[in-house]
């Protein structure tokens, strides 16, 4: 169903439910006071019907209708148009979901088109519908009532980066191999973030410039400056993750660039070992090869003392050579 919620407000009461847009037309021109309607996914007729109505301008009816668009506030004339990246985070699969909400407001409406299932606005509406005197302000107060759902929905998905970003900092100690992908995937999440949060602010100080020239009630304008009060703390907590998780990947590849030097002096000390033992072992087979060749001509075959001589020769080498690597600290 396009038409998910619809009605026309008179003083912060609900005082109709049309059940068509051409019945929220008749209804708003006899009546008056303010029509919210909520659409989900409409098609292009139907942006081309409320966008007849209530004159919307056709730059904003086209971004509407294609989506995928930045974080922005634009204002067209009377009317203005916000889009806004709702987000959630999902935990078990370390990422960030993001939706896309576009806001039409004029004079005497207010139009919500949503282009993904989550979030939906019926919390904001009922929690205006039960604060009469705040939805009596008009469009703007819807508008505040969403940026604000919106802004506060962030909330989770900050304290589940925080939560990854903490057990990032265990596992780079740990010494886990899969550490750096993690804090890769990770960093990819909240420049993303990044990118839905931070036009919020550029956001919120258009709107304080059409505080004065539109009349906006003084009590709205305390609500608006609450709300950039947790636009900025939320972009200073995404701007300290994205430089936590860069120091953690420095951090990483240090610690990897250490134990791969470790490993590489351990490897080198074990060579050591092995090269000093074989020379060892090479001077004895030295001495006996070179008695073994059965040459006649040789004085010490006849001596008496010719075999003990050449033990005592393959001996005295080992020790010596075994004295030089020792001190030389190879074995």
């Amino acid at each position: 169903m396009t038409i998910i919620d619809n009605a026309v407000y008179v003083n912060g009461v609900r005082t109709a439910d049309p059940v068509s847009l051409e019945q929220t037309y008749e209804t708003l021109a006899e009546r008056g006071g303010m029509a919210w309607i909520g659409l989900y996914r409409p098609t292009e007729a139907e942006l081309a019907s409320v966008a007849a109505e209530f004159g919307l301008h056709e730059l904003a009816v086209e971004d509407a209708i294609s989506a995928h668009q930045r974080p922005k506030l634009e204002r067209y004339d009377n009317n203005l148009f916000t889009v806004l990246r709702p987000a959630r985070y999902v935990d078990a699969e370390e990422v960030v979901e993001f939706g896309e909400l576009h806001i039409f407001t004029g004079k005497d409406f207010v139009i919500t088109i949503r282009q993904a299932d989550t979030p939906g606005l019926a919390r904001t509406r009922l929690r205006l519908e039960h604060n009469p005197e705040l939805l009596a302000l008009g469009p703007e107060a819807v508008l505040y009532a969403i940026l604000d759902q919106v802004v506060d929905d962030y909330a989770p998905v900050v304290a589940g980066l925080e939560n990854d970003i903490d057990e990032i900092e265990d596992q780079l100690f740990a010494g886990d191999p899969n550490v750096s992908r993690r804090i890769y995937e990770l960093s990819r999440e909240v420049i993303q973030f990044q990118r839905a949060i931070h036009p919020l602010a550029d956001m919120m100080v258009q709107l304080h410039g059409g505080f004065a020239k539109y009349g906006v009630d003084i009590e709205l304008q305390r609500y608006l400056r609450d709300v950039e009060d947790h636009i900025q703390t939320l972009n200073q907590r995404a701007d300290s993750f994205r430089q936590l998780l860069q120091n953690a990947l420095t951090v990483d590849g240090t610690l990897t660039a250490n134990r791969q030097n470790a490993a590489s002096v351990a490897q080198n000390e074990e060579v050591k070992k092995i090269s000093s033992w074989a020379a060892i072992f090479f001077a004895p087979s030295f001495v006996a090869g070179l008695y073994g060749m059965n040459f006649r001509i040789m004085p010490e075959l006849e001596w008496t003392y010719g075999y003990p001589f050449a033990v005592f020769l393959m001996v005295l080498v080992s020790c010596i050579m075994y004295l030089i690597f020792k001190k030389k600290k190879w074995l």
